[in-house]
């Protein structure tokens, strides 16, 4: 294939939230917290949870559905499909070919990525290689996660956290000087402790540090995870950022990861931003992992609050453990 174009960007973004929603009254019938100690720790006052018998991947086809219908580009068009999830309803088939057959996008190569909360920072940033490159000309980057059927529910410090959601975008090359401008992706192994959700293995030590009787659940070291994220989203802004033409004073948006309001507002006051310029809608949604900053550029958009030549700023952490951050020139 040979599509040469300098541009590339976000021609269509969509998402999808399952209809349950467990607020933080619920929790407190189910495990010993309450709705002022959740508010207060985290800034979550209620989150959307998958039926069980429901997969994430229905999720992740409304929310491609969403965003090809928002690009005007049919999905037998899509040359790949990416898929941002820990928590693939399979090991195989991937996620990312089960949403393939759901669309009928026939002629799309498909893979998933794992990179936790980050996903969908990675996702964008292999996405924009393969466009410039010439070797893709459309991709769907999907953020797509069933926490809820990995999560510890009795665990107190975090079964009030994560959730369920899905959100898309449609990439491909855009008018010159638009689009994304840099990424900057990394990861540090060494931490990788601090974050676990097992699979086929599970040492003894992890075994110890759960509750439940399904010992294969997401376990987290809160307090090591937040010195952690405040750190490295201030670092992964500015170090996006070093290689444009745009500031922290030209950014329209800032999209951080959605995993807890006091991680967003420290970061916030690390990087001197208003929390005006910082989205957050972690109090309806909770902790939804890759797709949290694609649902929440989702909104913004059909909120109206976007407009083509914003400079945004997408950027996560999350396990591994990982990080990245997107600059982006809108052109939609």
């Amino acid at each position: 294939m040979n599509f040469q174009n300098n541009s590339v960007g976000i021609l269509g973004i969509g998402s999808a939230l399952p209809e349950k929603v467990l607020t933080n009254f619920d929790l407190e019938k189910m495990v010993d917290t309450s709705d002022e100690w959740i508010t207060k720790r985290t800034g979550i006052s209620e989150r959307r949870i998958l039926d069980e018998n429901t997969p994430g991947s229905h999720l992740g086809t409304k929310a491609a559905k969403r965003a090809l219908e928002d690009a005007g580009i049919a999905a037998e068009e899509i040359d790949l499909i990416i898929v941002a999830t820990e928590t693939p309803d399979y090991l195989t088939p991937s996620m990312s070919c089960i949403i393939q057959s759901n669309l009928g996008a026939s002629k799309a190569a498909a893979f998933d990525l794992n990179s936790a909360c980050t996903g969908f920072v990675y996702g964008l940033t292999v996405a924009n290689q393969f466009i410039k490159t010439g070797f893709y000309k459309y991709i769907l980057v999907i953020g797509c996660e069933a926490l809820s059927k990995v999560t510890d529910w009795k665990d107190r410090n975090t079964c009030v956290l994560f959730a369920d959601g899905a959100g898309a975008a449609v990439v491909g090359p855009v008018e010159e000087g638009y689009g994304i401008l840099n990424t900057y992706i990394g990861a540090d192994g060494n931490l990788g402790k601090n974050i676990t959700a097992p699979c086929c293995f599970i040492t003894d030590e992890d075994k110890a540090k759960r509750e439940s009787e399904n010992k294969r659940v997401l376990w987290m070291d809160g307090g090591e995870v937040f010195k952690f994220a405040v750190r490295i989203m201030e670092h992964a802004t500015v170090k996006v950022l070093e290689d444009t033409k745009i500031t922290l004073d030209d950014l329209k948006i800032i999209f951080p990861h959605q995993a807890n309001i006091r991680i967003i507002d420290g970061a916030a006051k690390r990087l001197g931003v208003s929390q005006e310029k910082v989205f957050t809608n972690v109090h309806k949604y909770g902790n939804i992992s890759s797709a949290s900053i694609p649902v929440g550029l989702d909104e913004a958009d059909k909120a109206g609050s976007l407009k083509k030549g914003d400079n945004i700023v997408l950027v996560g952490f999350g396990g591994g453990l990982t990080w990245g951050a997107a600059v982006i020139k809108w052109s939609k």
